[in-house]
């Protein structure tokens, strides 16, 4: 059959050529990384044959003997890795080779900082592994027909790596995938064979796919001539490493294993294997990785466990398998029990699943517990990078609510410093004799947040405080509520009481100064008006005239921003507007008997609450215009 030429040269999309041109400038520190991703690569193609041949077994045809071949041609200076998968047609090699559609792509090349062992990482976060061809190749060629299709609709693309790439029409005998690397003049230690099966064995002995290659020339007994071996042997131990025995497994081949099925280029933290039998029959194998993808905050992308049936690959990123708040962890599950043309409708109706949810929930918190436990100071490492996902826990895992708490780790006053790194058995280990209430604040930053007025008195009884400065950690406490027995209060919200903390003499002294400014709460009362929900007198503050309080059932001020600046509408609500009995400023209004300079300091004052809690001004020139006026007054 004569195929119809049917060639074009196309642009590689924008985003494509930046990162092109890091790969050919070799930021790689390790470059024989490329036969990992092409092989990688070369596996998913098979795996997701393998699914697809479940509901379409035509797609298989007579050849249902997977593998992966790598050839080497020494003069043509080549080498080519061929799979007999899933393959791709025209527009796929288009889309899939011509242009990177992830998202994030942007914030991933905004990231790069020039230093090519840190941006050789952010690559590996971002997962563009086809692109490390180009690190040994000057050109790539990719012949490829997609299965079920016939050959004469098979595509050839090729790129030396600058703006533009070709695709063309051709005849391919076999469906699958071959991609031709035309090596760089420095790169010829690749044309070894041997370097290239012992980078194998290093990088993908765990792929379940045979890897197989050209057995190496041998040279005869009775003369030096070279006898041409054409018959080929498989490199890799071929075997799916969560089959296999824990003892059998080393670290490095499950570091491999975490690379192969993350497309992530940095070692993991740790990880899980297990197998679990009895009334369900099934292996997990489990990792907590040591960077976030740039993905980790889109919750609706694709993400979650890859699922075999009876070693049989099922689906990628099977996302029922683990909550939400555990989007970033990776890794395999193979089950026994479920069938093998399970769809992602049948995993979210069958009771099956949700026992072996409940159980890698489990695991995977008992990983990060154990780090946590061991090695501090890693775990704080992977704090940096996911513990504001996992702060969404709380609320979507009622059943490990105080499994999850004890993962978290926050900023307090006790440390002075804006590092999240105590938990809150640290908090409850050094808590007053007495005490009952875990003590909070929260605001936009730890600046507003430590400077708050509401802290002054906590600060000179030396009562520890959680210092809260995230945008999820306002949201969080309204589910946490409680810990080890104990309630967590918002110190900006309701009437304070410090119970056993405060003496009785404390507690009479309160009551007979709030009798004494009885006439000036009423003053204010009735100048302030509609502004707030009540006057009071304050024992909170030490060293600010006053500050605002939300009612105890309302909604806290930093999350009232948060919405209101998503665009949502936010109920009104009034606050309570405490004065300071012992500042000098107070007495002073307290014995202003000018209507019009008492109604100035107080609106100052009130002003100058809001401010303090990190609030914009209703009107910030006349406060301005009355703060001059005092000024004035008091220079004259």
């Amino acid at each position: 059959m004569t195929v119809e030429a049917h060639k074009e040269t196309l642009g590689f999309q924008s985003e494509a050529k930046q990162l092109l041109h890091l790969m050919i400038h070799s930021l790689y520190s390790n470059k024989e990384i490329f036969l990992r991703e092409l092989i990688a690569n070369a596996s998913d193609a098979i795996d997701k044959l393998r699914f697809a041949s479940l509901s379409e077994p035509e797609l298989l045809g007579k050849d249902s003997d997977f593998k992966i071949r790598i050839d080497v041609d020494k003069e043509a200076r080549t080498i080519s890795i061929t799979d007999n998968g899933i393959g791709m047609t025209r527009d796929d090699a288009i889309t899939h080779l011509g242009t990177i559609a992830k998202s994030g792509t942007s914030q991933f090349l905004q990231s790069l900082t020039g230093d090519q062992q840190k941006d050789s990482q952010l690559i590996g976060q971002f997962g563009v592994g086809f692109y490390s061809s180009f690190i040994v190749a000057e050109k790539v060629v990719v012949e490829t027909l997609a299965a079920g299709t016939d050959s004469s609709e098979a595509v050839r693309w090729i790129s030396i790596g600058e703006a533009d790439f070709e695709v063309e029409t051709i005849e391919r005998p076999a469906r699958g995938t071959t991609v031709i690397l035309h090596l760089k003049a420095d790169q010829d230690e690749y044309l070894d064979g041997w370097t290239l099966k012992n980078i194998v064995k290093k990088y993908a002995d765990h792929v379940s796919v045979p890897v197989v290659m050209k057995k190496e020339a041998v040279v005869a007994d009775d003369d030096e001539s070279v006898q041409d071996i054409t018959e080929y042997e498989t490199i890799n131990t071929a075997k799916a490493l969560w089959t296999r025995s824990r003892s059998e497994v080393s670290d490095d081949e499950y570091i491999e294993f975490y690379k192969h099925v993350s497309h992530d280029f940095q070692d993991p933290i740790r990880w899980s294997h297990n197998k679990v039998e009895g009334k369900l029959d099934y292996t997990s194998l489990i990792y907590l990785p040591a960077k976030a993808p740039f993905d980790l905050w889109q919750r609706e992308a694709p993400r979650g466990l890859k699922l075999y049936v009876q070693r049989v690959f099922i689906m990628d990123e099977a996302e029922q398998f683990l909550p939400l708040y555990l989007r970033f962890i990776k890794g395999v599950v193979d089950s026994n029990d479920l069938s093998l043309n399970v769809s992602r409708e049948i995993l979210q109706k069958d009771p099956a699943i949700e026992s072996m949810r409940t159980a890698l929930t489990k695991r995977a918190l008992d990983i990060m517990e154990k780090l946590a436990k061991d090695d501090a100071e890693k775990y704080q490492e992977f704090w940096k990078e996911f513990g504001q996902v996992l702060k969404e826990g709380p609320a979507e895992d009622f059943t490990n609510k105080e499994k999850i708490s004890r993962l978290l780790r926050f900023s307090t006053t006790h440390t002075g410093a804006a590092t999240q790194d105590q938990s809150l058995d640290d908090y409850i280990g050094r808590m007053k004799e007495g005490q009952d209430k875990i003590y909070y604040v929260a605001a936009e930053n730890y600046h507003t947040a430590t400077n708050s007025p509401h802290l002054e008195v906590f600060k000179k009884k030396d009562i520890e405080v959680l210092v809260l400065y995230d945008r999820i950690d306002e949201w969080l406490m309204s589910h946490l509520m409680e810990f080890d027995g104990k309630q967590f209060q918002d110190v900006a919200k309701g009437s304070l009481d410090l119970g056993v903390l405060e003496d009785e003499t404390e507690k009479e002294n309160h009551e007979k100064v709030e009798e004494e400014f009885k006439d000036l709460v009423s003053r204010i009362t009735e100048l302030l008006g509609e502004k707030v929900e009540e006057v009071r007198i304050t024992h909170r503050l030490t060293d600010s005239p006053a500050c605002l309080v939300v009612n105890e059932d309302e909604m806290g001020m930093q999350m009232r921003r948060i919405l209101e600046s998503a665009g949502q509408a936010v109920p009104g609500s009034k606050r309570i507007f405490e004065i300071n009995p012992e500042h000098p400023l107070v007495v002073k209004l307290n014995d202003e008997p000018d209507l019009d300079r008492f109604s100035d300091l107080t609106m100052v004052i009130f002003d100058q609450a809001m401010l303090a809690e990190g609030s914009q001004l209703e009107e910030p020139a006349n406060y301005v215009k009355r703060l001059n006026k005092l000024l004035l007054e008091l220079s004259a």
